[in-house]
């Protein structure tokens, strides 16, 4: 049982965090203009990237670390929508952002600049882009409470018994409901061979504002750095260069097949650095392995699964979505509103990465955060004089 125990948790772990959200980055990705094949390659490609990433990092250093897709930065992607150029210009933008993760683990001021961000800021910029997603459970049940209902009620009563399955199992309900109601309207799945259709890039100055440098900063902010502190706080050393280098490069290699970011996982990274992976510690990086090796073979069932959900009934993929971000909107909420003297700076952040505006061809998201910053150094609390001394 001990040998098998690390492969267990690989496959938990590689499960959880396909499902819980690659109906977010399929969202995403429709959003800034890919057609149903681009989103599938850029799902297949994504799988297959950080299948390997995982495989290379956790052999390589014998550490538990896991890969993963951005799933906030899939959810920044919903919030900005098309930009000038097209899908091409967001291939371009998904190429800038590898390289700046690369960038960040060659050139040290660069990861130096990312750090001075203020977290509030940062998480309330992820809150914003949170929002519009976290909504579409509420305007699913008006929609069709037939439909979402019961795959709500499965989330809630699994977030009380089992808090870990409550998304997956949301998800797995939300398909069951698509492939009996396809399958009553005459169009019941079929198998469908993975495809990767690659696109050249084009680099516009709207998707390297609106969606390159908040990809970068949301996927830094949100997996890399956290992503890497779990680990951390388990007793592992993380090889941090060269995690952003695997994951860097391979965005850059998956880009042009539709892979917006790749990086190392937050949620999920907990799963192979705990015990439950195995009793000693200097065998838990088999059950990231097995993760990596996993997604592999999930890359291979991407497609199927991309068809079943266009299939699906309107709002239901997309109410299931929102659940799965729940806990990420109220952590940034918590980091962002923690501290009461810089609530204002955050708020403004929030607001304005949640609102959808685009201003001179850029989306909400890196306004938020420059607004945000203005108001940061504006509002920064004064500090008090010294008295003088009476002696």
């Amino acid at each position: 049982m001990e040998r098998l125990q690390p492969h267990l948790v690989g496959l938990v772990t590689a499960l959880v965090g396909f499902t819980s959200s690659f109906a977010v980055v399929l969202a995403g990705l429709r959003a800034v203009g890919a057609d149903p094949r681009q989103a599938t390659s850029g799902l297949v490609a994504l799988c297959a990237v950080q299948g390997l990433a995982t495989v290379v990092l956790s052999q390589r250093y014998r550490t538990p670390l896991t890969a993963a897709w951005s799933t906030p930065g899939a959810a920044l992607l919903v919030s900005t929508g098309a930009v000038a150029g097209g899908w091409p210009a967001a291939v371009g933008a998904f190429v800038v952002c590898g390289g700046l993760l690369v960038l960040t683990a060659l050139w040290r001021p660069l990861g130096r600049l990312v750090a001075a961000v203020p977290a509030p800021l940062a998480q309330a910029m992820l809150a914003g882009v949170l929002l519009t997603l976290c909504l579409a459970p509420v305007r699913g049940l008006v929609a069709a409470p037939l439909l979402v209902g019961p795959v709500v009620l499965l989330w809630l009563v699994l977030l009380r018994l089992a808090p870990r399955w409550a998304a997956p199992a949301a998800f797995v309900a939300a398909l069951v409901v698509a492939v009996v109601v396809t399958t009553r309207a005459g169009h019941p799945p079929a198998l469908v061979a993975p495809l990767v259709e690659l696109t050249a890039p084009a680099f516009t100055p709207g998707a390297l504002v609106g969606i390159a440098v908040p990809l970068y900063l949301v996927t830094m902010a949100s997996q890399n750095v956290p992503g890497a502190a779990v680990v951390a706080s388990a007793g592992y050393a993380v090889p941090w260069r060269a995690s952003l280098l695997v994951t860097g490069a391979g965005t850059v290699a998956g880009a042009a097949a539709g892979g917006h970011a790749v990086n190392l996982a937050a949620i999920t990274a907990a799963l192979p650095a705990s015990p439950d992976a195995h009793p000693d510690p200097a065998r838990r990086w088999v059950a990231s392995r097995t993760a990596g090796v996993c997604y592999l073979v999930l890359a291979a069932l991407a497609p199927t699964l991309t068809a079943l959900v266009a299939t699906a009934p309107a709002g239901l993929v997309e109410a299931v979505a929102g659940l799965a971000l729940l806990p990420a909107l109220g952590s940034a909420l918590a980091v962002a509103a923690a501290d009461a003297d810089r609530r204002v700076p955050a708020l403004v952040t929030f607001l304005l990465a949640a609102s959808s505006v685009t201003i001179a061809g850029v989306g909400s998201a890196f306004w938020g955060l420059v607004a945000g910053l203005v108001a940061w150094r504006w509002l920064r609390p004064r500090v008090a004089a010294p008295v003088p001394s009476r002696t």
